[in-house]
């Protein structure tokens, strides 16, 4: 069977209040109308066209140009929308999908189960429409049956009557129409009505006088919600959140709040990894198994390899290895390699470097655009000087190095194979291997200096004992 589609996408989004278009808007880390092109790929519908207005750039910068593009520069209701691409439809003998764009929860799953309910109807069947049972209708078009089962119109909300507003079965606004039999509608519908559009639910009134029987197949609620505001924007976020999160779960993940966690549609994670509250992974991140990620952690595009901790931390596009130690408080900032069994402990930030195994820099430690080697020790408060007001360059340092605590390593020194770094220096020249690398001012104590500044402003200067005795 010929399968084409017809995506309704010129929509204004005025309720969005926002200059990006509504389908453009993202769910899950999708734009909305990449879900929509997605379930239609999946279904088996490779050829998409599909209808754009004052936004079209938008989307054409979203489904790039694997799909076809007709403008509708007037909107006039969703028939006048598909009408627009009557000439891609012309000649086809297949059937035609059609979606609103706004709709990221339509599934492949529920498509083809249209499809296939329009299959089994045989040939006296024009269309079959996806239907839902919502407790509050209020909005949808309503979906009326004959006495057989089969639809026998759809009625918008604003021109339904008193007894029709009480029907549930809702119009989903997604359908499955025989192609030369859609064509044919189009051109018989008209605009008597009180918002003078041309409404695609018509074509089913036309089709059943024609004599052919029009099916529904009833399907999720949650699967039919689009998005027309950012209050739906919401609530349609954390429905697919919340499928996001029971698919990993199915798959041994351990989420433990799934109400604070928030998992993009990319995101991969390993069985028998645990995601503590607060936790946010967003693009195409993958993490391994046996990890333990949160609590409050971001994690954005990285790659994180088996039984690695992180804790508290922020993580971009970066890779971390197995058997690491992240946090609380690090920053990894993007472009990093971290090899397996490091620790980046409290307050640790690295940039655009190379980490080797078992390097540790357990609080306190700047590492921006280094080499760093296997097996180094970062004492608390190092810093690579890594700019010097015009360019970023960074360190060399190699294997087993120690550097003491509260040192600055200038770009670009090469710090040799096993040297010590003694506490408190700035080095700003290379040190060699085995060697140990002093930068810093001999100390110097001045007797009494204390008391001889506080003499010298008038002052009584009052010891710290003197202070004891008196109380």
């Amino acid at each position: 069977m010929e399968i084409c589609a017809v995506v309704m996408a010129a929509g204004k989004s005025t309720r969005m209040k926002s200059k990006i278009s509504k389908v453009a808007h993202q769910v899950s880390g999708k734009p909305i109308i990449q879900w929509v092109a997605d379930a239609l790929f999946e279904a088996g519908c490779s050829e998409q066209v599909y209808v754009v207005g004052e936004q079209q750039e938008q989307i054409r910068s979203i489904l790039g140009e694997n799909v076809i593009y007709v403008l509708q520069e007037e909107q006039r209701g969703t028939g006048h929308a598909v009408m627009q691409a009557s000439g891609f439809l012309e000649g086809r003998l297949g059937v035609t999908i059609v979606l609103p764009g706004d709709c990221p929860m339509v599934s492949a799953d529920t498509i083809k189960r249209a499809l296939a309910a329009y299959e089994a109807e045989g040939d006296d069947c024009a269309a079959m429409i996806i239907t839902a049972v919502a407790d509050d209708p209020t909005g949808y078009g309503r979906v009326l049956r004959d006495s057989d089962g089969s639809v026998d119109r759809i009625i918008e909300h604003r021109d339904c009557t008193e007894e029709e507003l009480k029907i549930k079965e809702i119009n989903s606004s997604m359908y499955v129409f025989r192609t030369p039999l859609l064509i044919s509608a189009l051109g018989r519908i008209g605009a008597n009505n009180s918002q003078s559009e041309y409404y695609l639910t018509d074509t089913i009134g036309i089709l059943k006088k024609d004599g052919y029987r029009i099916g529904a197949v009833i399907c999720d609620i949650d699967d039919t919600r689009g998005v027309n505001d950012c209050i739906q924007l919401s609530q349609v976020q954390a429905i697919m959140n919340r499928r996001i999160l029971e698919n990993h779960m199915r798959n041994g993940v351990q989420i433990v709040d799934p109400a604070s966690t928030w998992i993009h549609s990319a995101v991969r994670i390993a069985s028998d990894t645990v995601i503590l509250p607060g936790t946010t992974l967003v693009g195409d991140t993958v993490i391994g198994s046996d990890c333990i990620i949160g609590e409050n952690t971001r994690i954005d595009g990285s790659v994180i390899g088996d039984g690695t901790v992180i804790d508290c931390s922020v993580v971009t596009r970066s890779v971390i290895g197995s058997d690491c130690r992240i946090g609380p408080f690090s920053h990894i900032r993007p472009d990093c390699n971290i090899a397996d069994h490091v620790t980046l402990g409290a307050y640790v930030e690295v940039k655009s470097s190379d980490i080797g195994e078992y390097t540790r820099a357990r609080h306190l430690t700047y590492i921006g655009d280094s080499s760093v080697g296997k097996n180094v020790n970062f004492g608390c408060g190092t810093v690579t000087c890594n700019f010097d007001g015009q360019d970023k360059a960074g360190c060399t340092i190699e294997d087993n190095v120690f550097i003491g605590g509260n040192s600055n390593i200038v770009s670009s020194v090469v710090l040799g194979r096993d040297s010590y770094i003694a506490a408190g220096s700035t080095i700003t020249s290379d040190v060699p291997a085995l060697s140990l690398g002093i930068g810093r001012s001999q100390q110097v104590n001045k007797a009494d200096w204390v008391s001889e500044k506080s003499r010298m402003r008038g002052e009584n200067y009052i010891r710290l004992d003197d202070k004891r005795s008196e109380v």
